[in-house]
């Protein structure tokens, strides 16, 4: 597969109203094909960046491209190739996770035939389908959470943007969630992924972005930042 850069980000800073400093020339490249952990203590940058990447949060300077477009002067088409999952998602209570995932199909020109097709692939795969015709308030926060990624994967986006998604998830759940998110990388998407959760990043990514008070302190692939070691270990002699 021939890899090109799916996220890259040059000298990001951003710095808030009350003089905290979210990021300071932060530097990093998703490839496609990669699955990057981006970890780092509470407070460290770490949303503050991924806000950057998705388009809700301004940055002062540097640069964010998508795809090989700029989030600040192209953002439809960069919204339109990602997909972004909180580790909070806001969706719709009063809908039924039918009526939810179909308006997402519709708000992003998916036809008929293929969400159709999609919802039940993924709504089998995490055991949601008997649940779809239910008041999305009925759900509990696993099941909401199911349901998020749903419609992250209906949409076959290049760049999957994730804040812990595995929060919520049972083992059987989020066993299913590494597994389509293998394959989504090997059908040559990228994953750029915030997680405290270090042994799945572990076993799961193959680069690692560490950030610590805005600014990145190692990064590379996962057994360059390892060598002989845990990535928890790496992580705390930080």
């Amino acid at each position: 597969m021939l890899q090109y850069t799916m996220l890259k980000i040059n000298n990001l800073s951003k710095t808030y109203t009350n003089g905290k400093v979210g990021v300071k020339n932060l530097n990093l490249n998703v490839e496609s094909g990669d699955i990057c952990a981006f970890i780092g203590p509470n407070g460290s940058g770490k949303t503050t960046t991924i806000r950057c990447v998705v388009g809700t949060l301004n940055f002062d300077s540097g640069e964010i491209l998508i795809d090989n477009k700029s989030i600040k002067t192209n953002p439809i088409a960069c919204k339109s190739v990602t997909a972004y999952i909180p580790d909070n998602p806001d969706i719709y209570l009063t809908l039924t996770g039918n009526e939810y995932l179909n308006f997402v199909a519709s708000v992003y020109r998916i036809s008929r035939e293929e969400r159709d097709k999609a919802i039940q692939f993924y709504a089998d795969k995490w055991e949601l389908t008997k649940d779809l015709g239910l008041p999305i308030k009925s759900y509990s926060h696993g099941m909401r959470q199911k349901l998020v990624l749903i419609a992250a994967f209906m949409r076959k986006p290049k760049l999957l943007v994730l804040d812990e998604p595995f929060v919520g998830l049972d083992p059987q759940a989020s066993f299913t969630l590494k597994t389509i998110m293998q394959e989504f990388v090997q059908n040559g998407g990228a994953i750029f992924y915030s997680t405290h959760v270090l042994e799945v990043a572990e076993k799961l990514c193959n680069k690692v972005v560490m950030i610590k008070n805005g600014e990145v302190i190692k990064q590379g692939t996962m057994q360059e930042i390892k060598e002989d070691k845990s990535l928890e270990e790496v992580f705390l002699n930080a």
